[in-house]
């Protein structure tokens, strides 16, 4: 993970040491690189969700305005 910005966050020391146990059998390079990759697939995820309700609704009101849907 390089030409990234980077800020602090900080987590648990607890947590911290469990995500260290669970990195050594990954590809992951440190604990910053595995909360970073794992609050992406959270945030982009969840963008995505929200974005395909948006066009869900998008549809349906196409779908009212050509008579298919009351």
């Amino acid at each position: 993970m390089t030409d990234h910005e980077w800020a602090s966050v900080k987590i648990p020391a607890e947590l911290f040491r469990e995500i260290e146990k669970r990195i050594k059998e990954t590809g992951f390079a440190s604990v910053d690189e595995y909360v970073a990759f794992v609050l992406r697939e959270v945030v982009f995820d969840d963008a995505e969700q929200e974005l395909a309700g948006d066009d869900e609704e998008v549809v349906k009101e196409r779908l009212r305005s050509l008579g298919y849907l009351d």
